[in-house]
């Protein structure tokens, strides 16, 4: 499991490059255990998904599911190379070895075991791309599940829970909102309409809206126990003597499963309408505030008799379930009609940091998992 773990913190899969070499790598590690593949190229063939079928045949099997991008290391300082895998205090430490390459490395080194034993339902492991940027990759794959693929029963989610059985997480929605005002010369102010200072007035108005949620939502489940709002990047203007014409920002909403889609978008949508635009269009008919939704991963909530649930908790001796608030592929899985569970090695607050690690306490929780769940499969 180190060895392959190692192998796989090697390959730089940051999200913005091609995971095609550690594909090719988990192929012919499969080949070497005379187990074949499906590769499911991305629409311009520079990454890919991979689905595997080990042991049993056709339908109804368990999925092993992960996701090979990772974060980018730039900006962030490591005390040794964020990817060559290296041991310091009973912790591995690169990039990807908490999110999410440390369950996929478990999962290949389980292959031995799994194929071994006489299972009842084959074990299906899925690796995909570019979660890390919306979990668009494995979109592809999951439509293709139960029609030219076979169907799993139910899927086990990778992400780092420090072994913890989560049978929910909040929903994601990404936009970007962008100015257009008009430039002039920074000593007649007036002639023009500042974006930036317009668009900071809309990022304060997103801090105003989240910061009346706590009022109306808490559900004790989840940490925080209600839905949030931040923005996360802004970018305008050309030099400090013109007041800039466009800016732009992007910001998202994590939402609790309950909460209404879709709420803060017309908020500050209404604002701008109201507060902002009457004033700019009496300067410039050009004037214009625009949001566009990016992207979006719905809330993942189990069913309340869910199987999958019921064996990660026994697989892992514990009795109760948590929430997350970050988002996962489980959604989409749920969403498509798989029942899923998140459970696997690391904690998240360990993940997208310099000096990323996975203990090692935690990868043999996860091969212990691993090994159960090849016996439950066992005829």
């Amino acid at each position: 499991m180190r060895e392959l773990l190692a192998t796989l913190v090697g390959f730089d899969t940051t999200s913005s490059k091609s995971n095609l070499a550690l594909i090719g790598f988990v192929e012919d590690y499969l080949k070497s255990h005379a187990i074949g593949s499906l590769r499911i190229p991305s629409p311009d063939g520079a990454k890919a998904d991979l689905f595997v079928t080990i042991g049993g045949s056709g339908n109804g099997g368990i999925g092993l599911s992960g996701h090979s991008d990772c974060v980018p290391v730039e900006g962030q300082r490591w005390a040794s190379d964020p990817f060559t895998l290296t041991a310091r205090d009973g912790r591995l430490h690169g990039r990807g070895s908490c999110d999410m390459k440390g369950f996929l490395a478990c999962a290949l080194a389980s292959v031995p075991l799994f194929k071994m034993r006489t299972l009842k339902g084959p074990v299906y492991l899925i690796i995909s791309y570019d979660e890390e940027v919306g979990c668009t990759g494995v979109r592809p794959l999951i439509a293709r599940l139960g029609k030219d693929f076979p169907r799993p029963r139910a899927i086990i989610v990778g992400e780092p829970t420090s072994m913890a059985v989560i049978d929910a997480h909040k929903r994601i929605d990404a936009y970007r909102t962008v100015v257009h005002g008009r430039e002039a010369h920074s000593s007649l102010p007036a002639l023009g309409v500042n974006a930036i200072s317009v668009a900071a007035a809309l990022v304060c108005e997103l801090h105003r809206i989240g910061g009346a949620i706590p009022k109306k939502e808490n559900d004790p489940h989840f940490e925080p126990p209600y839905s949030t709002i931040s923005v996360g990047t802004i970018k305008g203007g050309t030099a400090g003597n013109i007041v800039p014409k466009n800016c732009e920002f992007q910001w998202q909403v994590r939402s609790l499963p309950s909460a209404t889609p879709g709420e803060a978008s017309r908020n500050l949508a209404a604002f701008a309408e109201k507060s902002l635009l009457p004033k700019m269009k009496q300067v410039t008919d050009e004037a214009a505030i625009e949001t566009t939704a990016l992207n979006s991963v719905p809330a993942f909530v189990a069913g309340s008799a869910s199987e999958v649930v019921a064996l990660a908790l026994k697989l892992t001796g514990t009795e109760q379930t948590r929430a997350v608030s970050y988002t996962t592929e489980a959604g989409l899985f749920e969403q498509a009609g798989f029942p899923s569970v998140i459970c696997g090695p690391g904690d998240i607050a360990q993940a997208h940091a310099a000096d990323e690690f996975v203990s090692i306490e935690q990868l043999d929780a996860c091969m212990a998992f691993l090994a159960g769940l090849a016996k439950e499969l066992s005829a």
